[in-house]
């Protein structure tokens, strides 16, 4: 990856870095250790919670070949997403020297902090949705599993290589029952777990209460001479009760129930919390847990534990008679929906549902329509990956092929959403007529059989299709919204006219085996604020491309941009030595001077208010806070970028010099008002003609640093580069000179 340039004869040495690890790179992205006040992940996103959101170099960390994507959420929280090897990067972040010994506020802290400064919105429907979250996330890894062994057995079971639905199963693959309905079965003891550790108490208290109800004792009480029979009239069933202490107890069977735990355990932290209130410091760590779960567990079997269930049961039925009497719509309305739920975190509720569903009903209905949007998702990624394939894109292949394989092996869109999904603006609007094709395919060919259901909950992936009846619906459905995106993104691309020209310089620098520049590309997407594609730095310490122009003597003079041959090498060498050393020195040794492209106070490249630029990420830099709204070539040469809003530059010198300016800093989001371009690409200009015209009362207005930098892209491949700007400059007064 790019590291950071000195200033003067530091940073023309032009060397190459020590490797950097990828866990540094992301820290390094995010502002540093001192920048995180806390850090977690899920199952594909590192989660940071940061002291300023500003400073975090979005363009750095999406160049980094193992991040998906970068998200910034609000409230300065960051997410990077990694995929499957997501926690191997949290552990070598969190093992950094830099992050060790460190007193950063926890999580939960962080956004209590934030709620309680939010005003005009509602906190409690922000608390609900992450607890609700943090309840299940850090099982997804299990049910994952569990679902991929589910899928197994469905496979071998469509083929009637062993019949799962005996009464009777040999020993061995009943064992095999038992490896997946492990999770499943005690999946509310380990939500229970999940939401104590997130409302901040022992969270082994709340497991051991929902573990009390899956004692042998307590489910042979269905066995006992007093039980009585009762009828369930929301499910249509029976249901044994029994007195206990002269209160009716009512059995159910909470296996796979995840109502139950995440009631009791909003209820079971206030008790905790009470208790530590009231109960001496001293003792805190015998009595407040055995009091809570004195206190907990009849509450829990007695009252909570029954309308629990009942709650589930109600939404599950209210849900199956939508499914069973508006099949269109429900079929349509889930996977038009998940692709605006899965990026705000609001598919949980959903999820939790699938559950009860199985548990209270013994089948789902949610899951067949969810797996379109799915497939619609993975479709669009795929096509991706063909584009990028013929395109010959080094990163957006890795991109979408591990984003893909994600998705098709394991059923998690996450990858595929924000690596590429929501990073291109013309995916979203193409993927959701797959979702409403494989929506609408369900909806015809499964109404006759009351939509398509499964009994297991499993992510939704080609493995576990098999777990779907009818089978054969579900499958043409996919199929449908697979392909339905994958021909029309693949036909219509996915990309803008510049973004489509970055990615083909990414490919041509790939080919020409150019490493570092193909990373230096990646850091200039066409919405971004830093330096266009094609201005672009090779590796360190590689040697320069024999050109015409790297060869061709310096013949021109400009009034700020001179090239001048070195001097001979030494008087005391032979002479056809001195010959032979003075003729390579005057091909080699260039220098060009950089002009300021405006007038106006100078501001040294540390002081630069852009971390990439302040950090030499895109090259050795100056900047100039403008007195004038005409902005000038520093150099003469072809213009080889001009961003679409006007406010960077890039030129390319005969010499091989490519530099760029930029006109203040995140002035992109003013989305070109105030900026007036004066030059077209490929356009011929001399060093003091002009570039732009800019407003800089309406950049002023608009609260962004007016600050105009001049950056020498490429200096890694310069010998050296030395900062020679006085403290105030005029338009055409040197800033840098360049040695080739």
């Amino acid at each position: 990856m790019n590291t950071a340039h000195g200033s003067g004869a530091a940073a023309a040495t032009g060397g190459a870095a020590p490797a950097t690890s990828v866990a540094q790179e992301i820290l390094d992205g995010i502002g540093g250790a001192d920048n995180v006040r806390s850090l977690t992940h899920c199952a594909t996103r590192l989660r940071f919670e940061l002291g300023d959101g500003g400073v975090v170099d979005k363009q750095k960390l999406e160049a980094i070949p193992k991040v998906m994507g970068a998200v910034p959420q609000a409230g300065d929280r960051y997410q990077v997403i990694i995929g499957g090897d997501v926690a191997n990067v949290y552990n070598d972040i969190k093992a950094l020297p830099a992050m060790k010994n460190r007193s950063a506020k926890s999580n939960d802290d962080v956004k209590s902090e934030q709620r309680a400064k939010a005003q005009g919105r509602f906190p409690w429907l922000d608390t609900f949705f992450e607890y609700l979250s943090d309840s299940f996330r850090p099982i997804l890894g299990v049910l994952l599993g569990a679902s991929l062994i589910i899928a197994f057995t469905a496979v071998l079971d469509a083929f009637s290589i062993v019949d799962f639905r005996a009464d009777v199963k040999s020993p061995g693959w009943q064992f095999v029952d038992a490896m997946w309905r492990s999770v499943f079965y005690f999946l509310p003891v380990a939500v229970a777990y999940n939401a104590g550790k997130k409302l901040k108490i022992d969270p082994w208290v709340p497991a051991a209460i929902m573990l009390a109800l899956f004692t042998p004792e307590f489910i042979g009480l269905a066995d006992h001479p007093e039980v009585r029979v009762i009828d369930n009239a929301v499910l249509g069933t029976q249901t044994n009760m029994i007195d206990v202490f002269g209160l009716p107890l009512v059995l159910n069977d909470y296996g796979g129930n995840v109502f139950v735990p995440l009631i009791m355990a909003a209820i079971a932290a206030l008790v905790y919390k009470g208790l530590q209130k009231i109960i001496p410091s001293a003792v805190h760590m015998v009595f407040v847990p055995f009091l809570t779960l004195l206190i907990m567990i009849p509450v829990t079997a007695l009252l909570i534990g029954p309308f629990g269930y009942l709650l589930g049961a109600w939404i599950g039925s209210g849900l199956a008679w939508l499914n069973g009497n508006a099949p269109f719509l429900f079929a349509i309305l889930i996977p038009m929906l998940y692709p605006f739920l899965v990026p705000l975190g609001l598919h949980w509720p959903l999820n939790a549902l699938m559950l009860v569903n199985i548990n209270t009903l013994g089948y789902d209905f949610i899951q067949g329509p969810m797996g379109a949007w799915n497939f619609a998702a993975f479709g669009a990624t795929a096509a991706v990956l063909a584009i990028s394939m013929r395109d010959r894109d080094p990163i957006m292949r890795q991109t979408s092929g591990s984003a893909l394989a994600a998705g098709l092996l394991g059923g998690i869109s996450e990858p595929s959403l924000y690596g590429i999904h929501l990073r291109y603006k013309k995916i979203y609007p193409r993927m959701l007529v797959g979702c409403f094709a494989g929506g609408l395919t369900i909806a015809i060919l499964g109404t006759p059989f009351g939509g398509v259901k499964t009994n297991a909950f499993v992510f939704t992936s080609l493995p576990t299709m098999f777990v779907f009846d009818p089978m054969w619906v579900y499958m043409i459905a996919i199929a449908v919204a697979f392909f339905t995106s994958f021909f029309i993104i693949l036909f219509t691309d996915y990309r803008t006219p510049e973004e489509k020209e970055e990615a083909l310089e990414r490919a041509r620098l790939a080919r020409e085996g150019k490493e570092q520049q193909l990373i230096d590309a990646t850091l200039a997407p066409s919405t971004s604020d830093t330096a266009p594609a094609a201005a672009v730095a090779p590796a360190a310490g590689a040697a320069p491309a024999a050109t015409a122009t790297d060869a061709a003597p310096a013949a021109t003079t400009a009034p700020a941009a001179t090239a001048t041959a070195a001097p001979a090498a030494t008087d005391s060498a032979p002479a056809a030595t001195e010959s032979a050393a003075t003729d390579a020195t005057a091909a080699e040794a260039v220098t060009i001077d950089i002009a300021a492209p405006v007038a106006g106070e100078v501001v040294a490249q540390e002081a630069i208010k852009d971390p990439a630029f302040a950090a030499g990420a895109l090259g050795q830099a100056v900047g100039v806070i403008p007195t004038d709204g005409t902005i000038l070539a520093p150099v003469s040469g072809k213009v080889i970028s001009v961003a679409k809003t006007g406010h960077a530059y890039g030129i390319k010198t005969d010499e091989g010099v490519e530099i760029l300016v930029h006109i203040g800093i995140d002035t992109v989001q003013m989305d070109g008002e105030g900026f007036t371009p004066r030059v077209e690409k490929k356009q011929r200009v001399e060093v003091g003609e002009p570039l732009a015209d800019v407003d800089f009362a309406a950049v002023d207005a608009a609260g962004f640093d007016p600050t105009v930098i001049t950056s020498v892209v490429n200096s890694k491949k310069m010998s050296r580069i030395d900062d020679i700007a006085p403290g105030h400059v005029t338009p055409n007064d040197p800033l840098l000179r360049v040695t080739k």
